[in-house]
């Protein structure tokens, strides 16, 4: 039949990548990267170190086509308790404070450019600059047990960072009621307002299957219409209109938007490039 293709065989291809005293660990199986923050001693905080490790790990992994999905998780009860209060004392200086929140910005525009999904896996405390991790991400699951915070007003330092991406992703008076108490809100609340996608009681089973149905799609679209989400997100909506039907001729020209027409046509499943 025209345009059919031999179908691929799949091989389990897995890499692990562990260093002594980093505060991340990656494993990367059938294209999907875990990124497992492992610094319990500092409450898996967003320290320099752990913010360059996260910014390196995302890009090496993306940088690979076999990837199509990476999730962030962690280890221990917090998955993150925000940046390391230490870090940004007043003997370290204003230069260190804005490496710290330059550094912060450069991880959460990584996630956007990031040409895969990127997904939280939540099993605890996300507060602070941890909670904007979670705001940030494409898409977020978590267990019942776990609660959002952004408690820097309590501390003398206003949350103004992660209000940002909570602002983006869950309504004025939810944002404005996290960063102005400081008061954590649930799980099932986090839901409902739509900073989580979803509270699960299979946390690892319900990412599964978001995984494979992400990897059934062709990798080249998905990042296409990953970039144009947030190129358009924030535009006027008749220049959005005009954006997106550019970029829909424009998926129409690639292999892949073309594979997908003939695919439904000929009634067949589509054999994607990668």
């Amino acid at each position: 039949m025209l345009g059919l293709r031999q179908p691929k065989t799949r091989l389990i291809v897995q890499k692990c990548f562990y260093s002594s005293g980093a505060p991340t660990h990656m494993n990367v199986q059938n294209g999907i990267a875990k990124i497992v923050m492992c610094d319990q001693k500092t409450r898996n905080s967003l320290s320099i170190s752990m913010m360059d490790h996260l910014i390196n790990n995302i890009s090496e992994t993306s940088a690979d086509k076999s990837t199509r999905v990476i999730i962030i998780g962690a280890e221990g009860p917090i998955f993150s308790a925000g940046h390391n209060l230490k870090e940004l004392s007043p003997e370290h200086g204003k230069a260190q404070q804005n490496k710290v929140f330059s550094l912060a910005a450069t991880l959460m525009t990584k996630i956007i450019d990031c040409p895969v999904p990127v997904i939280a896996r939540v099993d605890g405390l996300a507060a602070a600059a941890g909670c904007q991790l979670v705001a940030q991400c494409d898409l977020a699951f978590c267990t019942e047990k776990s609660t959002f915070s952004t408690p820097g007003a309590n501390f003398g330092i206003f949350c103004s960072t992660p209000g940002i991406a909570l602002a983006r992703t869950v309504p004025k008076t939810t944002a404005l009621k996290m960063l102005l108490t400081g008061q954590p809100i649930s799980s099932h609340e986090a839901e409902m307002r739509g900073l989580i996608t979803k509270v699960c009681s299979d946390l690892d089973g319900e990412i599964a299957a978001v995984c494979g149905a992400i990897m059934g799609k062709s990798r080249s679209v998905i990042e296409l219409g990953k970039r144009f989400y947030y190129e358009q997100v924030n535009a006027e909506v008749k220049k959005a209109y005009e954006m997106g039907g550019r970029k829909m001729v424009e998926n129409l020209q690639i292999e892949d938007g073309q594979e997908g027409i003939r695919s439904f046509i000929e009634k067949r499943k589509p054999q994607w490039t990668h």
